[in-house]
């Protein structure tokens, strides 16, 4: 199956990305502002990374679909760069990265901004019942519809429209079973800890390392359908 082609690499990025966000989070308070990240900043140089810092959340308050918007380029488009020059080692495709961010732009960024806030205003709190009842909700209905808008962007972005259902057929299940080994038990972090308008951030940092399967398993090429 494809989800074995690059699980291994994936799981290996995924669990570190997930490390790391662990490390900025206060298990006795959840994260319910910046400041903790930017103390973290100016104990450690802070700076050009903390001024960096300041101005997203600056665009997040002021400018939130924008933000989020970029944001996810940025997380695609470094994914897509990973899969083709750290993973599969080939002539680097400039077209397939164009796809990947783009995507992220368009498509993830939008998405995610008005979902995760319908989500959290449906679904209020972060307590234990809560958080795993949004990552079910997540995992159960929003990963599959989200997969299926990923490979029909593929197949839209190439013009190979006759190619989009074969291709939401052949690929779903394995993506959709790809993201819940994945996003489990990052979301349930997630909605334990993050506050709604910083979701999208640290999604985009976990999924760099889940968009290089993503970038490998929506450039493959299925057979069409008769």
């Amino acid at each position: 199956p494809l989800i074995e082609e690059v699980s291994p690499r994936m799981r290996v990025s995924t669990l570190v990305l997930v490390c790391a966000a662990l490390s900025q989070v206060d298990a006795k308070s959840p994260l319910q502002h910046p400041s903790a990240l930017r103390k973290t900043l100016a104990v450690r140089g802070g700076g050009v990374l903390q001024d960096a810092w300041d101005g997203y959340t600056s665009a997040l308050k002021n400018t939130p679909l924008q933000a989020k918007c970029l944001t996810s380029l940025t997380g695609f488009g470094v994914g897509d760069i990973l899969a083709q020059t750290a993973i599969e080692k080939q002539a680097f495709d400039l077209k397939r990265f164009i796809r990947m961010a783009t995507f992220g732009l368009l498509v993830h960024g939008s998405t995610g901004h008005y979902f995760y806030n319908f989500l959290d205003s449906k679904l209020p709190g972060n307590d234990i019942t809560t958080t795993f009842l949004k990552v079910a909700i997540d995992q159960s209905l929003w990963a599959p519809v989200f997969m299926t808008m990923f490979f029909t962007y593929m197949g839209a972005f190439d013009g190979d429209f006759a190619g989009i259902i074969p291709s939401i057929k052949s690929k779903t299940f394995d993506a959709v079973q790809a993201s819940w080994k994945t996003w489990i038990p990052a979301h349930t972090i997630n909605f334990k800890f993050v506050p709604s308008e910083y979701r999208l951030f640290y999604i985009n940092a976990i999924q760099i390392g889940f968009n290089c399967f993503l970038s490998i398993i929506g450039s493959k090429k299925v057979t069409k359908e008769a």
